[in-house]
């Protein structure tokens, strides 16, 4: 009798030990945590602190308080769980005291304090480690510099990736900046558990094939996005593309494809015949017998310019440009043809846009709506859009994206606006912003699209500026 009490009795008073070492933990970590703030000279009253740190703002010049409030509240609360979830256990255990040398081994008792105690204090440790408070810079001043974004993310990877780099020499780099800042977008602090997810990984070894969380990140506005430290995988069995002379007009070997966030698993169930291909947008441009009429052959409606007639107003001039839209390459490959080297924008909208360019043996570019296109100022000779830039963009997201395009096309270059679509009752409104830049009128053709909307086709000419 009393060798079956025994185990019953050190093991309620284990869990009482555990308790009382976990309320101390609890105490210890919060005298840390005021030490770290006494540390940085956060409790001394003199008008500066008081303006940073009594006021009624969340964030002050160089340094968010409610993201660290936010973090020092995560970790209180992982603990509060923990100390909650230990306290049941106590409770369930006592009820059951009866039965309890039959139902709990050693094993199993091992691995509870493992999973249930050793883990989540280990969590709620590094989160507590990782907060970051502001460095205190000057004599006298406390001018608070934190590094931006640092303590709104838990996952380390994400911590290191935008932790600014110095210089390993201590010096101005070949940029002139003391450190390099890996950036990404402002609205990724909205999605931070997509973001925590698609970084976490294993560094060095195979990344999950998660394209398709990066670029809804990405079009949800976390652009710029992240890298990564983990091998990108590809199809297993990846053949060889075909030669140039083939590729431009051939439908490519399907097994060049990750096919495995898509609804199709080859290029032929792309064809617009099919219902359940997986996209709306540029239907039959995966066929290539179709795609080969495009900007060549003579089509009834007035809004169609032909690469010949553009090509011969600048005769010679145009030699490289970017076509913005969706599609598979084909104004590029027209081009290329004439000589002209066009990189192509594609999103991966339900279908692999960006391989089909890819290995039809062009240039994509994987970029979104949201960001500044990544060219210099007056470097182009053409801009090209169809098929995206239509009647369902904002205003004023319109005006940027002009501004930036009219950024990078040169004095001298074309604009081609093709077949851009809008309600009838918001044509003067789209007119008014393609015109506002005084271009030069090439070409210019409406035509209705249905009852209720129409298409505007144009051809401008970038004029020079006065310095």
């Amino acid at each position: 009798m009393r060798r079956s009490c025994f185990p019953k009795f050190r093991l309620s008073r284990a869990m009482a030990w555990l308790q009382l070492v976990l309320g101390g933990l609890v105490i210890v970590v919060s005298i840390s945590s005021l030490f770290r703030f006494y540390s940085a000279g956060f409790f001394m009253h003199n008008e500066d602190i008081c303006h940073h740190f009594y006021g009624v703002k969340d964030v002050y010049d160089g340094f968010d308080i409610r993201a660290l409030s936010d973090r020092v509240g995560e970790v209180l609360t992982r603990m509060e769980s923990l100390q909650d979830k230990l306290g049941k256990t106590v409770q369930q255990l006592e009820k059951e005291k009866d039965a309890l040398d039959k139902t709990i081994t050693r094993l199993e008792y091992k691995k509870f304090l493992e999973v249930e105690v050793i883990r989540p204090l280990y969590n709620a440790h590094i989160a507590l480690r990782q907060i970051r408070l502001p460095k205190a810079e000057g004599i006298g001043n406390f001018t608070m510099e934190e590094e931006p974004l640092i303590n709104t993310f838990v996952t380390e990877e994400i911590r290191k990736y935008i932790t600014p780099k110095k210089n390993r020499v201590g010096k101005v780099n070949i940029y002139g900046a003391e450190k390099i800042h890996n950036t990404i977008g402002h609205a990724c602090v909205l999605m931070k558990k997509e973001l925590e997810e698609y970084m976490d990984y294993d560094i060095g070894s195979y990344c999950k094939d998660d394209w398709n969380l990066a670029q809804n990140l990405m079009v949800n506005g976390c652009d710029p996005f992240p890298r990564r430290r983990c091998l990108t995988r590809a199809s297993k069995i990846y053949q060889k593309p075909f030669p140039i002379n083939e590729s431009l007009w051939k439908l490519p070997d399907g097994r060049n494809v990750r096919w495995s966030n898509y609804q199709c698993r080859n290029f032929e169930c792309l064809s617009s015949k099919n219902p359940k291909r997986g996209y709306s947008k540029c239907s039959g441009c995966f066929e290539m017998d179709k795609e080969k009429l495009k900007w060549v052959a003579n089509r009834s409606v007035p809004v169609d310019f032909l690469i010949s007639d553009v090509l011969a107003i600048k005769p010679g001039e145009i030699r490289i440009g970017l076509d913005f839209g969706v599609g598979t390459g084909t104004f590029a490959a027209r081009m290329r043809e004439q000589n002209v080297t066009i990189v192509s924008t594609a999103l991966n909208l339900g279908a692999p846009f960006n391989e089909m360019i890819a290995l039809r043996g062009l240039i994509p570019l994987y970029v979104t709506l949201n960001q500044r296109l990544p060219f210099f100022d007056n470097t182009m000779d053409l801009i090209h859009t169809t098929g995206f830039m239509d009647g369902w963009l904002d205003m004023l997201l319109l005006d940027f994206i002009l501004f930036d395009w009219d950024r990078i096309l040169r004095p001298g270059g074309l604009l081609w606006i093709d077949r851009f679509f809008c309600n009838k009752k918001d044509l003067d409104d789209y007119m008014y912003m393609f015109l506002q830049f005084r271009y030069k009128k090439h070409k210019w053709a409406i035509s209705p699209k249905s009852k209720d909307e129409v298409y505007l086709s144009a051809l401008l000419e970038k004029p020079p500026r006065a310095i």
